[in-house]
């Protein structure tokens, strides 16, 4: 269930379940439930993906699926996609009852054709609505009303009735109650309408995005609770609502799809809407003396022109040195020119040892995973997770409710000549004393085999944990990531109780 009809709701389906199971002599010995999951896509259903795993390997201990209508699969834009699962179940000999069907589920020409005309009517339902949301969103856009989102850097949220009568600032996280009531954006803290006016100003002196985020960093100054980076500045100073245009539709993605720009000619707007943090001929002047979006792009001769003046100047790379070099490109940029840090290196004629080259390719793909880890446990609670980092520091970690810290620790598969294999376990000092999140990488650094939550990491510098380590158990394994919030907010009240009992 995802927010649709009353017809829809969980108590609903449960309810038609059980009596179809009564009338029919089955006894339901396990239930699947996705609450709150879209049915456009199945990558976030982890009942779903539960039930064809346990399906699929044997593990399942009941003979029948019972399915409330076909629609419940979900309603994909492909429709092959539903009957993908229902192969799945009935490959493996578990046959599917649909519920709320006026068919029986039998194979026979009739019933697999009502199946593939109810598959299509689901995608259809799933495009029409999003037309029907496009339309309603557009219009609230052109009245001068915030559509979604957060409200970003120094402007915050403001709740109106459907009459514009100011109700109450909205925190991070928090809905409006009613559907007739509005949004619209208010300038936010003085210090966070200063500092867009100080980067405005900054661009009209002929500074840089680059250049800016590393002023600002110098002088102590901090975006969303860290440190600045090129991109957010750039959002800014590119952003048409810092002159107090509501603009909407930058950006599309339907139904789940690849998200994609828009044309600036397409994009849905109002002048005027909010209160502006510059003025209007701030903002053109900034736009014009910007450097164009063709002057951040790199080439392959660009990149290989950069790495050849480094590698004069230092004698020799490694991933510390060009992390350190300004005017560098990142290594995912690297990777999507060459492939790989070793295909660079092969065509600037630079052979370093394989033990470097490995250790390379292994950095790089340690640091894209630790930040698809991050982005993948911020959408997955959204309004509870945030990401940070301590003073002084740029490593990321977790907020959770603005109340405790997690931080994420991706240990090393090692295995020395002739020995065990083990993980080796080191904490980041600064951040022992909080709750941990643990995950052990396989030895491409590419993928994560197992995660467990700890209270706290502070009892060693450092530690090899071999294949059924008994020290895992003190603290607790998540059998799927979406268990991360339950799990860590029940240590923080733990932490918290001992130490009010203390």
């Amino acid at each position: 269930m995802s927010n649709e009809a009353q017809q829809y709701s969980l108590d609903n389906q449960r309810s038609a379940i059980n009596e179809y199971a009564v009338s029919h002599g089955f006894v339901v010995v396990k239930t699947y439930a996705d609450a709150g999951k879209s049915g456009v896509i199945a990558t976030n259903r982890n009942a779903l993906r539960e039930l064809l795993r346990d399906v699929s390997s044997g593990q399942a201990d009941y003979k029948v699926v019972l399915v409330y209508d076909v629609s419940r699969w979900g309603r994909f834009p492909d429709n092959d996609e539903a009957a993908h699962y229902e192969f799945l179940c009935s490959r493996s000999g578990i046959p599917l009852h649909y519920c709320a069907e006026q068919f029986k589920n039998d194979g026979t020409p009739s019933s697999s054709l009502l199946k593939a005309l109810k598959r299509n009517m689901a995608a259809e339902f799933s495009r029409e609505l999003g037309e029907r949301v496009f339309r309603g969103k557009a219009r609230l856009v052109r009245m001068g009303y915030w559509v979604g989102g957060t409200a970003g850097y120094a402007y915050r949220r403001m709740m109106v009735s459907a009459e514009g009568k100011v109700k109450q600032l909205m925190k991070c996280g928090e809905q409006k109650s009613l559907t007739t009531d509005r949004v619209v954006l208010v300038p936010g803290p003085k210090r966070h309408v200063e500092c867009v006016r100080r980067i405005f100003s900054m661009v009209l002196a002929g500074q840089g995005c680059s250049a800016i985020a590393r002023e600002l960093n110098r002088k102590g100054s901090t975006f969303n609770g860290r440190r600045w980076a090129h991109q957010d500045v750039s959002t800014i100073v590119t952003n048409p609502k810092y002159a107090g245009w509501n603009v909407w539709h930058r950006n599309t993605q339907r139904l789940r799809g690849k998200s994609m720009p828009v044309e600036s000619c397409d994009w849905i707007s109002k002048r005027a809407a909010f209160t502006g943090i510059v003025d209007q001929d701030t903002f053109d002047t900034a736009q014009a003396v910007l450097p164009k979006q063709e002057d951040f792009l790199w080439s392959d001769e660009k990149i290989l022109k950069r790495f050849r003046r480094l590698l004069k100047v230092k004698g020799h790379l490694s991933e510390a040195i060009v992390q350190k070099a300004r005017g560098m490109p990142v290594s995912s940029t690297v990777r999507s020119h060459f492939g790989s840090t070793r295909r660079l290196y092969e065509l600037l004629g630079y052979y370093p040892g394989r033990e470097s080259v490995l250790k390379t390719e292994q950095l790089e793909r340690s640091a894209t995973l630790r930040r698809s880890l991050f982005k993948e446990i911020k959408d997955m609670f959204p309004g509870h997770v945030a990401i940070t980092h301590l003073p002084r520091r740029t490593r990321s970690i977790l907020r959770i409710d603005d109340r405790y810290l997690v931080s994420i620790l991706l240990v090393r598969q090692k295995r020395r000549q002739g020995g065990r294999l083990h993980w080796v376990v080191e904490p980041c000092s600064a951040e022992r004393e909080h709750i941990t999140l643990l995950c052990k990488m396989t030895g491409r650094h590419d993928r994560i085999l197992e995660s467990y939550l700890f209270p706290r990491m502070d009892m060693f510098r450092s530690h090899r944990s071999f294949e059924n380590d008994p020290w895992l158990k003190t603290g607790v394994k998540l059998n799927v990531l979406s268990d991360f919030y339950k799990i860590a907010t029940r240590m923080s009240e733990a932490r918290r109780e001992q130490s009010t009992t203390y």
